[in-house]
């Protein structure tokens, strides 16, 4: 347990991790307060106040799931989880250099360099999982997970996921980032936004494809 937080808060803080790294995004505070057993919203807020002041997360107003791991504590995660299998100090400090993703033609990879608008150099520590690719987003669907319009969206290639992870999904000639359901009619793509529907795909569908899970998240545009 970090030595500066009490049990409980460290609580939270390990529930706000584990969800940021199982699906991509934190938990609202409604799920913190259902997971923990508090009573109400309200103290699953009073503690992620008292973490936000000890410095170990960041809020972003105006979201429902506006809880961030600061970068050096994500270090410190990485540096933890590597602790069995240490790579050259080299290597963790080198910055990733990921592509940036634009507008994508219909049919085509999604990393084609017709696709790639400029490579960003980043640090490793800001994503607790290796991204490939980094993706502009379009649109406000994800809004209440924190996602804003603007915002580049660290994604790792993958051609599957879990229920509840937030992912990039080729619908025909769009390319489109919402959270992952499945179902037994088939897959479910779903919005963080009550004016946007979810699209439902049935099973076998020619049209749908994965193209990566959310690992992190860049905002590039200045909250309002």
């Amino acid at each position: 347990m970090n030595p500066t937080l009490t049990p409980r808060q460290q609580q939270v803080f390990d529930l706000v991790q584990e969800a940021i790294e199982r699906t991509g995004a934190p938990p609202t505070r409604a799920e913190i307060a259902a997971q923990l057993g508090f009573r109400s919203a309200n103290a699953a807020e009073e503690h992620l106040q008292a973490l936000a002041r000890k410095g170990a997360i960041e809020l972003v107003g105006g979201t429902s799931r506006g809880i961030r791991l600061k970068s050096d504590t994500l270090r410190a995660l990485r540096s933890a989880r590597a602790e069995d299998a240490p790579l050259p100090s080299s290597v963790m400090a080198a910055a990733l250099s990921l592509p940036l993703v634009g507008r994508v033609a219909a049919g085509s990879p999604i990393l084609a360099q017709e696709h790639i608008d400029q490579l960003y150099q980043v640090s490793p520590a800001l994503f607790p999982t290796k991204p490939d690719y980094l993706l502009r987003v379009r649109g406000m669907s994800m809004r209440d997970a924190g996602i804003l319009d603007g915002d580049l969206l660290a994604v790792q290639k993958a051609d599957d996921a879990r229920n509840g992870q937030i992912v990039v999904a080729r619908l025909g000639d769009e390319v489109t980032v919402k959270r992952f359901q499945r179902t037994r009619a088939g897959i479910e793509l779903l919005p963080e936004n009550p004016e946007f529907q979810p699209i439902r795909i049935a099973s076998g569908s020619n049209d749908f494809a994965l193209e990566g899970v959310a690992v992190g998240l860049i905002r590039n545009t200045p909250l309002m």
